[in-house]
């Protein structure tokens, strides 16, 4: 990571198995590993919501964690992208879980 590398923000929607197998928990985990900000939810119809920001590897090798590998015991069908932005400077100082 450089500092010539753009920063980014992008959102995303996890559908499959992904609640009740620890998903938000692992995705905070991978996030702050990653250096990444934005947060991470639960929804009402059993998907996994959020947004991510950072260098843009970051948040693809996470866009890769979160379309093939997830929590232990979820199974991943799609992961939905919506709204990538360019960003002067970061809108989340960390990642959190959102309930």
């Amino acid at each position: 990571m450089n500092s010539c590398e753009p920063l980014v923000s992008v959102e995303f929607e996890v559908f499959g198995k992904v609640q009740g197998v620890s998903f938000t928990k692992y995705c905070k985990e991978m996030c702050e590993e990653l250096n990444l900000g934005g947060w991470v939810k639960n929804t009402k119809k059993g998907t996994i919501q959020g947004k991510l920001q950072g260098y843009r590897s970051n948040i693809e090798n996470m866009v890769t964690w979160l379309s093939t590998t997830g929590s232990p015991g979820s199974k991943i069908d799609h992961c939905e992208l919506a709204n990538w932005q360019n960003l002067a400077k970061p809108d989340y100082q960390g990642f959190q879980i959102r309930f």
